[in-house]
């Protein structure tokens, strides 16, 4: 049985800051990529001071960064520049997330750096990619989903959009998806091929993304917020509040989990009020439906619940909170916590991908 990772033996440069290329390279340096990370001398990546300190360094910056070795360089300063293209020689992967022009600014764009390095994989995250009348705004998550149309499904039935606490854009649309171009440019290289750029934007990639209210458009029946499949528009698919203020996730979308779940229930009364069964998602029986199971899990605890539902392959799950997740069994082999005698302690969750041979 092997132990080198995937990527051993590959070099990137990682010229990016606050979450989506931090987070995307984290996950190459996971699988045995050796990153070095290229701060500037002053303040360097934003992230290093957002939120509360520990030890000169924010949580923010410890979560997205390990496994990665600190460099700073001056990229307006000529010798450090020469410093970064001589490193560029050797790498294979350079990622960068600067506006749409700034590398070639500082000498550095990728007709520079191929010249020096033909196989090298250049990734230019940014939130509306390298071309087109957006390339130059600035942009945050809350912007990118909101253009792509995500926001404003994420809502509940009163209409208004719920922030989530999971960046979407940032995550799934910056660093999932460089990670996807990058891997697939470097199989291209290893095969013989050229170096490529990658040119990711986030908002296009949440919109590539945001199938289900894509259906429903395609249908001619784009759902209102609230109301669509996944979004509250069925009993089978919900969150219910239960008698001690938490929530349990319903996710009975398959008719013989419904089924399960109306037995629990002890409404078996309740079978036949299935959407495969031909109730109308959002109508009028959806929501009165909605509202029995509202005042079903109103009358127990969340152990409560939890208990019964524990021997039931139904897709009942209780909502936990972050810490309760951390502490859970499901996740003893991802999650790792460090105490530290006068600042308390401290988790980290390890690359969720596991390679065997």
């Amino acid at each position: 049985m092997t132990t080198e990772l995937p990527l051993s033996g590959i070099r990137v440069l990682d010229l990016t800051r606050l979450l989506p290329g931090p987070v995307a390279t984290m996950h190459m340096a996971d699988m045995g990529a050796e990153v070095i990370k290229i701060e500037d001398p002053g303040p360097g990546d934003y992230a290093r001071a957002m939120g509360p300190v520990r030890n000169e360094v924010s949580q923010f910056f410890v979560a997205v960064n390990r496994g990665k070795r600190m460099m700073r360089l001056d990229l307006k300063d000529a010798a450090h520049r020469e410093q970064l293209l001589a490193m560029v020689e050797t790498a294979d992967v350079l990622v960068e997330s600067f506006r749409p022009g700034v590398m070639d600014k500082l000498g550095l764009g990728w007709q520079v750096l191929r010249q020096r390095n033909p196989k090298l994989v250049m990734c230019a995250i940014s939130g509306y990619g390298q071309h087109g009348p957006f390339a130059q705004l600035a942009g945050h998550d809350i912007n990118y989903i909101g253009y792509a149309g995500m926001l404003e499904q994420n809502a509940g039935i009163d209409g208004v959009p719920a922030l989530p606490n999971l960046q979407v854009g940032d995550l799934l649309g910056g660093a999932q998806s460089a990670l996807q171009g990058i891997l697939a440019a470097l199989v291209a290289v290893k095969m013989g091929g050229a170096g490529r750029f990658v040119d990711v934007s986030m908002t296009a990639a949440v919109m590539a993304h945001n199938i289900m209210p894509l259906v429903a458009v395609n249908n001619g029946t784009p759902a209102a917020p609230g109301r669509d499949l996944l979004t509250g528009g069925v009993p089978c698919y919900n969150v219910y509040r239960t008698a001690d203020g938490r929530h349990m996730a319903v996710g009975a979308l398959e008719l013989k989990f419904w089924q399960a779940c109306c037995d629990v229930l002890q409404r078996p009364d309740l079978k036949p009020r299935h959407w495969q069964l031909g109730q109308e998602v959002g109508g009028e029986d959806a929501m009165a439906l909605k509202a029995e199971l509202d005042a079903l899990f109103a009358g127990r605890t969340l152990a409560q619940w939890t208990e019964a539902f524990a021997g039931a392959d139904c897709c009942v799950s209780p909502v936990l909170r972050t810490e309760e997740a951390l502490r859970h069994p499901l996740f003893r082999d991802l999650v790792s916590r460090r105490a530290h005698a006068t600042e308390g302690e401290s988790w980290s969750v390890a690359q969720p991908v596991r390679f065997e041979s």
